[in-house]
């Protein structure tokens, strides 16, 4: 499939996207300020779609994951685009369901459902539910004999692959919150007690290794732990799960040392892993299913911050201020997160500054990108961040009281308002 083009400049060398001016768009809705290329997350959607469909024929389907960016006009997109999405909350499941979206095509994960949630996707009529542990597994036994349905359910397990991403974000180990462990029998009883449940449909078996994920073999060993359950499962209950759903996390490129995978080479090396496992453990193909978040819309994202002032200090450090930060943008100051930054009106021009983009907040971690090579800027100046489609403003708080920043959709020389910067009233309007 082609390349998709986001960024391109004006006649002044200024930044645009998708054909429309940021100097524009920071005039009229202010900095710091997301921004987001509708036809790029398009774009995304159809590769993954047509990369799915290739490989695995039409028992599959690609499912969002919400949290990477959690807003109602996302899920039109999704919708149009022939998607599934993941939700972890009720406040995800909310939103989801107020934009319209199908709930049949929803997937509630989550390692602490609480009851509410369990039942608000229960009477949501939801496609299904990933779950993470015994209790739940009863808890929706209940519900599915509470309201006389039968619950298609799936098994979040733990394969015990090392994924080689941050501790925080590597989940498919026997170390972590999420799931149940393969490597001590937790999966094969999980299994059990589903399938001796009757209000419960043991429909498919899921894993997440972890985040930012730049290696294929990790997916392929993943992929066979999960055949080999399902092999086991088959022969001890009768008959095998019908999904195998082998998550997310697929690497993007946040600075240039970074060589993310191809979507459709991932792909492809998933369903050679998976027809490897089959005709191992002989099974037939099961349904397959993906997770891509991040991979899908944070590549489409860019946040425009304004600078405030630049501050040498002779033989140390340059800090250039921005007007956002943490609050906006908490991702180097929870794992260390690296991003590429330029000065928007001359965003191709030669980087010859090396500073280190700071935030507003008081607090010494509040940076953005450390050490970052940029054009020279001075205050006034508008300097854009990439790769902020994801995690950033579903990630944002109101630290310091700091209100959080619009989110404006691009798409085709035309801008809409998806998101309205929050007000000083609306910071105040829980408080008593």
């Amino acid at each position: 499939m082609e390349t998709y083009q986001s960024f391109t400049s004006n006649d002044q060398g200024g930044l645009q996207i998708a054909g429309v001016d940021v100097a524009q768009l920071a005039k009229e809705y202010g900095t710091p300020l997301y921004l987001t290329d509708e036809d790029q997350v398009r774009h995304a959607c159809r590769r993954y779609r047509a990369a799915m469909e290739q490989n695995f024929g039409p028992r599959c389907h690609v499912s969002y994951a919400s949290k990477a960016l959690c807003i109602k006009a996302m899920y039109p997109i999704l919708a149009q685009e022939g998607l599934w999405a993941d939700v972890v909350s009720g406040g995800e499941l909310y939103t989801a369901l107020a934009a319209g979206f199908d709930p049949a095509k929803l997937q509630f994960h989550g390692n602490n459902k609480t009851e509410a949630e369990l039942r608000y996707g229960v009477e949501s009529g939801i496609g299904g539910f990933i779950a993470d542990n015994r209790e739940e597994l009863l808890a929706l036994e209940q519900l599915g004999a509470e309201y006389g349905k039968t619950l298609r359910v799936s098994l979040r397990v733990k394969p015990g692959v090392d994924a080689h991403t941050h501790e925080f974000i590597s989940t498919g180990n026997i170390d972590s919150k999420f799931g149940f462990s393969y490597e001590n029998g937790e999966a094969m009883a999980a299994a059990r007690l589903a399938g001796s449940l009757p209000h419960l449909e043991l429909w498919g078996l899921h894993c997440h290794i972890g985040s930012q994920i730049f290696l294929t073999e990790p997916y392929g060993l993943a992929a066979d732990v999960m055949l080999r359950l399902m092999a086991q499962i088959k022969e001890e209950l009768g008959q095998a799960p019908q999904c195998l759903n082998l998550g997310g996390g697929f690497g993007i490129a946040y600075g240039p040392e970074d060589r993310p995978v191809p979507m459709e080479e991932m792909v492809a090396q998933l369903a050679k892993a998976v027809e490897r496992g089959c005709r191992k453990y002989g099974l037939e193909q099961p349904y397959v299913a993906i997770e891509p978040g991040r991979s899908i819309v944070g590549p489409a994202g860019v946040t425009v911050y304004t600078v405030g002032s630049v501050k040498h200090i002779a033989g140390v450090r340059t800090y250039v201020a921005v007007d956002g930060g943490m609050p906006d943008n908490p991702r180097y100051a929870l794992y260390g997160a690296t991003y590429q930054a330029a000065r928007a009106a001359s965003w191709q021009a030669p980087k010859t500054m090396e500073a280190t983009i700071a935030g507003k907040c008081c607090e010494s971690g509040d940076l953005v990108v450390k050490d970052a090579q940029i054009q020279p800027v001075e205050k006034g100046d508008l300097l854009c961040v990439f790769s902020t489609g994801a995690y950033n403003y579903s990630m944002a708080s109101n630290y310091n009281r700091i209100p959080r920043p619009p989110v404006v959709f691009l798409r085709q020389g035309k801008h809409r308002l998806a998101v309205r910067r929050e007000t000083y009233e609306q910071l105040v309007q829980n408080d008593l």
